[in-house]
């Protein structure tokens, strides 16, 4: 493939609409209510409403830290950046640390799920094997002009929300139980028993929400090649965690309080899909799932674009070896893509889905609350550094939304470190991340002395 031998800026080419139309393709609502809510179910039952009501109330106070943050860094790097530059170079690695363990894995989670969705039309096909293919046929497209990714994007985005209006519609037009029996009394079934949900299990739920929402913040990925950036960027996070909620929330609660059986949908593999085929019949199920495969195929496209970004901004800074550092930032001379980046971010997510859907699911919940924190953390720091004084947009009522991201955050882990057979594991995992990370950047990266945070215009 044909690149540039000098590495280049990218270009400013898209408006608001067109981040807008990335970031929620990112976030993919249909994906996540089909792919990692059933995780939710599976884990608290009915309390899956609670842990999806908690995580919208927590990303309020996140979406406002996202975007001062965002205003005053409108870099391709994502929280790596704007975490770094407010908060210093190794609070910046931590975050690199966690993104390589969210972020990276987030393609390999989704394509491996559309399987599930896929098979039933052809029962000989391999989960790991259609997961793999989805990832390659996605990079090879995510080399494309951004513009040209966002309305391909945008196009399969209609499609899956409406699907989800379809599920909302079927949920309510035949209600079975109240929303305050699920909200006040969560059950979870398991081995034919119904029990209690407790709060450790609530807060499972609530770590896989917070990745099931995750992806408003992704339009910070994408400023380098909006029009103004600092000033619409905030906007644009809003927009995309408002529509996100409604889209999400909304079907799940239609489906909790309308499903015929909820034992029998607390413990189907493919809940959502099952509950479709009972209350809608075979054909719009069909037609459902195809609309799902869609949707994860446009998120493993979005995501794809995203840690393209990411990996342009590390190399740009000079994070690496220095062939590797300027083979990270070689555009395509027609698309103007970080062409080998976006290889190197496909390739990675690859090589992931050999992992297999429920590790990648729960270990990146738990990245993603951690990644919350430290963006809570940064957005403190910067404001008392003055490191983020230039910002065009400024949150209100400050310090009051860092602070409380930062309590209920910290709540969450704690409910995540009190579970041994998934929230402990995934936590060590990214605490690992963590530390190898920092200690990259103390012993080698620092030494070398080649690091520096570096804007567009450098």
């Amino acid at each position: 493939m044909a690149g540039t031998a000098k590495p280049r800026a990218l270009k400013r080419s898209m408006r608001m609409m067109g981040v807008l139309l990335l970031t929620l393709s990112a976030v993919t609502p249909a994906s996540s209510i089909f792919v990692s809510v059933p995780e939710a179910i599976t884990k608290a039952g009915s309390g899956a409403f609670l842990g999806m009501a908690v995580a919208a109330f927590l990303s309020i106070p996140i979406a406002y830290v996202y975007s001062e943050l965002a205003s005053a860094f409108p870099i391709a790097g994502g929280e790596y950046s704007m975490v770094g530059r407010a908060a210093g170079a190794a609070a910046g690695f931590a975050t690199f640390g966690l993104t390589c363990v969210g972020n990276i894995l987030a393609p390999a989670v989704l394509a491996v799920a559309a399987s599930k969705y896929i098979i039933p039309f052809d029962r000989d096909l391999n989960p790991i094997v259609v997961g793999m293919a989805i990832v390659a046929l996605t990079t090879a497209l995510a080399i494309l002009n951004i513009r040209t990714n966002a309305w391909i994007t945008g196009a399969f985005l209609v499609l899956e929300l409406l699907a989800l209006a379809v599920l909302a519609i079927l949920g309510f037009l035949d209600v079975k139980r109240s929303l305050w029996e699920i909200a006040v009394h969560p059950v979870v079934f398991s081995d034919g028993h119904v029990q209690t949900t407790s709060i450790a299990q609530i807060g499972l739920a609530i770590s896989i929400s917070l990745f099931a929402y995750n992806g408003y913040g992704t339009a910070v990925y994408f400023a380098e090649e909006m029009h103004e950036a600092p000033r619409l960027i905030g906007r644009t996070i809003f927009w995309a965690l408002a529509i996100t909620v409604v889209a999400e929330l909304v079907p799940v609660t239609a489906v909790l309080v309308g499903a015929p059986d909820l034992q029998a949908f607390g413990t189907a593999e493919n809940p959502f899909v099952d509950f479709v085929t009972t209350t809608g019949g075979r054909l719009l199920a069909i037609v459902i799932s195809l609309s799902v495969a869609l949707a994860i195929f446009n998120a493993v496209l979005a995501t794809i674009l995203q840690n393209a970004r990411f990996f342009y901004c590390t190399g740009r800074d000079g994070t690496w070896h220095p062939r590797i550092n300027h083979a990270f930032l070689i555009t395509h001379g027609r698309f103007n893509s970080p062409w080998v980046a976006t290889l190197v971010a496909g390739v990675s997510s690859v090589a992931l889905c050999l992992l297999g859907q429920d590790w990648l699911l729960v270990i990146s919940g738990v990245s993603i609350a951690l990644m919350y924190a430290a963006v809570c953390i940064a957005a403190i720091v910067g404001r008392n550094t003055g490191a983020t004084d230039h910002a065009v947009y400024r949150m209100p009522l400050y310090p009051f939304w860092p602070v409380l991201g930062l309590v209920a955050l910290a709540y969450v882990i704690c409910l995540d470190a009190m579970d041994p057979s998934s929230g402990q594991p995934s936590l060590i995992i990214n605490v690992a991340a963590v530390v190898a990370a920092v200690g990259y950047y103390a012993v080698i990266v620092r030494r070398k002395g080649r690091f520096a945070f570096r804007d567009p215009a450098h």
